[in-house]
């Protein structure tokens, strides 16, 4: 039986860490479905379609990972593209200990599991606000997210 995992995220922007969960999830799960999450009151930064083809640039010649948007909840999401499993990325404590509780309802509510995986200590420290802020400054992001010329 194939096991697919499912990394969902607003993706807002897909970064270097991202990057690194999905390829440890490789070695973990047959497939990896990168799940946009889309909230209807959410003002995001970086168009969807962008975001998209930029996630889709990175793992072009990987067969085992697909991109999809979903407006759902996360659980129900996996039920209707036949995840077993949820992935999320953790940088430190404080990401286990919000992502923990997140974990314990939806198994609750669904009996789906979620699968924990660090990033790489070098990318602890970055998460999508700093870097939209940065970018919103004319900072450069390309010590964060591979490819960011995708994205503008």
């Amino acid at each position: 039986m194939k096991k697919n995992g499912l990394f969902p995220g607003s993706f807002d922007p897909f970064t270097k860490g991202h990057e690194v969960v999905v390829r440890k999830s490789l070695k973990i799960f047959d497939k990896v479905i990168i799940g946009i999450g889309v909230n209807s009151s959410k003002k995001y930064m970086f168009d969807l379609d962008k975001r998209m083809a930029h996630i889709k640039s990175l793992f072009e010649n990987d067969s085992n990972v697909r991109i999809a948007v979903f407006q759902t909840l996360t659980v129900n999401f996996c039920k209707e593209i036949g995840a077993s499993h949820i992935i999320r990325g953790l940088r430190d404590s404080k990401d286990f200990q919000y992502e923990k509780s997140i974990a314990h309802i939806n198994a609750d509510i669904s009996g789906i599991d979620t699968v924990f995986l660090l990033t790489e200590q070098r990318y602890g420290a970055i998460n999508s606000s700093i870097i939209r802020e940065i970018h919103r400054y004319g900072g450069s992001i390309d010590k964060f997210v591979t490819n960011p010329g995708l994205l503008v």
